[in-house]
């Protein structure tokens, strides 16, 4: 727990502008994302939009992580068997592909971290399927965000959500705890066991990300040192959101005009 910020009402206050934003980008770019683009011209207008129209940064460009090398790119484009950290380049999105947008942009400091699933043209019903799961397993984890909850709560509710729709959760890769950090504790994990890990306290904020996969949850990591993939070349889907521990529950950072809503059963 001792690594566990708690955030102030000033930190609180800075996080829910960031948030917005990012999750802004994502209501901006979406009429752009169809059947034709390439993943770099993706890029290349979130990374205008965030400088030049939000005033924001975008925090993943020349991040780099102990192990890796800079981060090229303003935004991560994870198309079909891509689980995470794609990035954009030269891809041609085409009828019938699935892509995860993950954006975090700075703003006075402060990150907001969120990803969406897009569904290019006409989809079969079973990537449509996946990337549905995928919303559910997310607003299932956000639903267990409240004070005397503990994380194992959060990674257990995804995990059997997952799991019962015949998916599994990539375990590599999880969520995580932000502020002006981007990655910070706690580990925010897609799957465990209820009642374990540590206890949520009003003011902390992370990330809930699941990231699942059609097929085996194994992964290989591409040449890049960045791209991560299915071991199994099945599909995979992510949706995230950034969401804070209120004294009653949770409050959502990463919403905007556009956000998609909860999913009916969810209730706040």
């Amino acid at each position: 727990m001792a690594n566990i910020s708690i955030k102030s009402a000033a930190d609180i206050e800075g996080m829910r502008v960031a948030g917005r934003l990012g999750s802004e980008v994502l209501d901006y770019i979406t009429p752009f994302v169809k059947a034709g683009v390439t993943t770099g011209e993706l890029d290349r207008l979130c990374h205008e939009y965030m400088v030049n129209v939000q005033g924001s940064i975008p925090a993943p460009l020349n991040y780099c992580p102990p192990g890796y090398t800079p981060y090229p790119k303003a935004i991560c484009t994870s198309v079909n068997d891509v689980i995470c950290h794609g990035i954009p380049g030269d891809k041609v999105l085409k009828d019938g592909d699935v892509v995860n947008l993950d954006i975090t942009v700075i703003k006075d400091g402060y990150h907001g971290d969120n990803s969406r699933m897009f569904l290019i043209g006409d989809v079969k019903p079973f990537v449509k399927r996946l990337s549905d799961i995928t919303y559910e397993c997310m607003w299932l984890g956000i639903a267990q965000v409240k004070p005397g909850n503990r994380l194992g709560d959060i990674g257990h509710a995804i995990q059997q959500h997952a799991e019962k729709a015949g998916y599994s959760v990539v375990r590599e890769f999880c969520g995580h705890g932000i502020g002006k950090v981007f990655h910070e504790e706690p580990q925010i994990l897609h799957y465990g066991r209820p009642g374990t890990l540590d206890e949520l306290k009003p003011g902390m904020i992370f990330t809930i990300e699941p990231m699942i996969n059609a097929g085996r949850r194994e992964i290989k990591e591409m040449p890049d040192g960045w791209t991560i993939k299915t071991k199994d070349r099945s599909l995979s889907a992510q949706w995230e959101h950034t969401v804070l521990v209120t004294e009653s529950g949770y409050e959502v950072l990463t919403l905007s005009a556009g956000s998609p809503p909860p999913p009916a059963f969810i209730q706040n």
